[in-house]
């Protein structure tokens, strides 16, 4: 047993009562900035929802012989998709993958741009480091317990804990790509006269887009990792 040397009590009650402020005072404001979210993933979930099945298990197999080029794919697609339908489990699938697509897209449209301003600024990269780092580090369910605090069991939980779990990958990978483009073809495009903004959209995001896909790859697995214990 851990000895008793200071009263916590006092100071327990104080983060209780500063959290309970929190959600009394700014829950609404909060819930009115995530409402875009929120009609993001309701607008994707209804029209998953409204696609009809086969239509949605042809795109499914499409993408799956493209992304592999062989028939074991597509028919295993098939085969799993189908079997969901089969147990009335087809608006639960749509549902859970609404959540991934809307927190993939956000994460991405979040993650690429801290990337870019860390790789430009080492003091930014200094900063967000630690931060990035103790995001991967936490367990995932960590991510659901102030935001349910603060919004109650809900979609929108769900969504912004997976976006915090899903986005430090893409921003490292991004990160990592543009400050490794070839110095000798930045200097060639200096000669050249052109801008940062030139530079940064006409030469290191092109070089980099090898990586940069590769961290969109992993924030899509750890979307769908973590979408499973948020819904």
């Amino acid at each position: 047993m851990f000895p008793d040397l200071i009263d916590t009590v006092p100071l327990r009650r104080a983060i209780d009562d500063g959290l309970t402020w929190v959600v009394r005072h700014w829950g609404g404001a909060l819930e009115a900035a995530a409402s875009p979210l929120l009609m993001l993933l309701n607008a994707i979930q209804r029209g998953l929802v409204a696609t009809p099945w086969w239509l949605m298990i042809l795109a499914a197999m499409l993408i799956a012989w493209l992304a592999t080029r062989n028939w074991k794919l597509p028919a295993l697609v098939a085969g799993a998709l189908l079997f969901l339908g089969l147990f009335q489990l087809w608006e639960d699938a749509m549902a859970t993958t609404a959540l991934m697509i809307a927190a993939t897209l956000t994460a991405i449209l979040l993650a690429i741009p801290t990337g870019i301003v860390m790789s430009r600024s080492a003091r930014v990269r200094g900063l967000l480091s630690p931060v990035l780092d103790l995001m991967q580090t936490l367990p995932s369910f960590v991510y659901l317990i102030p935001t349910v605090m603060i919004f109650g069991p809900g979609k929108v939980p769900a969504l912004l804990a997976t976006i915090v779990y899903a986005a430090p990958p893409l921003v490292r990978l991004t990160d990592l790509g543009l400050r490794q483009t070839d110095p000798a073809v930045m200097e060639a495009a200096r000669a050249f006269g052109t801008s940062p903004g030139q530079r940064l959209v006409g030469v290191q995001i092109p070089l980099a887009l090898p990586t940069i896909l590769a961290g969109i790859n992993q924030t899509t697995m750890l979307a769908l990792a973590m979408v499973v214990i948020a819904s």
